[in-house]
This record gives C-alpha cells, sequence and structure tokens, in this order.
C-alpha cells in the first residue's frame, strides 16, 4: 500500500507564509505526478501547483508568484511554500501523487488527508 501524510497547515494571518509537506511512503517503486489541490468549504477541489513529471509544473492562476512547488524524489516528497497568504486561501490542502508500485505495471493516483489552513486575522 501508498500512504501520503500532509503536515505544515494551520492558523496564519493574511500576509504570513506557511510551508506543507506531503511525504509519501509505502511499496513505491516511482512516483511521477505530485502535488496540491485544495478544497473550500462548498467549492469544488481545485489544482494549486503540481509537477505534472519529474520536473515541469503548472500552478493555478491564484497561486502564481505567490506559492512555490518542490520536491525531494530521494524522499518522495513534495512541499508548497506559501506566501501572502490571503483569506480565500482558506482551504483543505491535498496531495496528490501518481505512484507505481511494487509489482504493478501501472501508475496509481493517491490521495492524502488533507491539511487544514485557515487565513484569517
Amino acid at each position: 500500500q501508498v500512504q501520503l501524510v500532509e503536515s505544515g497547515g494551520g492558523l496564519v494571518q493574511p500576509g504570513g507564509s506557511l510551508r506543507l509537506s506531503c511525504a509519501a511512503s509505502g511499496n513505491i517503486i516511482s512516483i511521477n505526478a505530485m502535488g496540491w489541490y485544495r478544497q473550500a468549504p462548498g467549492k469544488q477541489r481545485e489544482l494549486v501547483a503540481r509537477f505534472i513529471d519529474r520536473t515541469s509544473t503548472n500552478y493555478a492562476d491564484s497561486a502564481k508568484g505567490r506559492f512555490t512547488i518542490s520536491r525531494d524524489n530521494a524522499k518522495n516528497t513534495v512541499y508548497l511554500q506559501m506566501n501572502s497568504l490571503r483569506p480565500e486561501d482558506t482551504a483543505v490542502y491535498f496531495c496528490n501523487a501518481d505512484v507505481l508500485r511494487t509489482g504493478s505495471r501501472w501508475y496509481t493516483t493517491y490521495w492524502g488527508q488533507g491539511t487544514q489552513v485557515t487565513v484569517s486575522s
């Protein structure tokens, strides 16, 4: 089995920063795409930022210039540095990864449980 565990969420004031981490563990041979989505109350889950492969990235327009995604392939971990946070960034942030498991021929998409980010004064 594969698990994605997020950490780093919390309460922050507008203009502040947070760094989210997501570590993948289990019977992993390789991880291709990996990234972050978020879901605010009453809204659909949306892309924040992701690696579309091991090196190339794409960002939601709302994240460009404020958020930076990075990854450590040796640790199967992806990070999201969030700066200049706004109240509208309040959401549950989910990690997502396409993983090739031991004994499998295909990549499978996994999701983490989510971490709450609240931006409020």
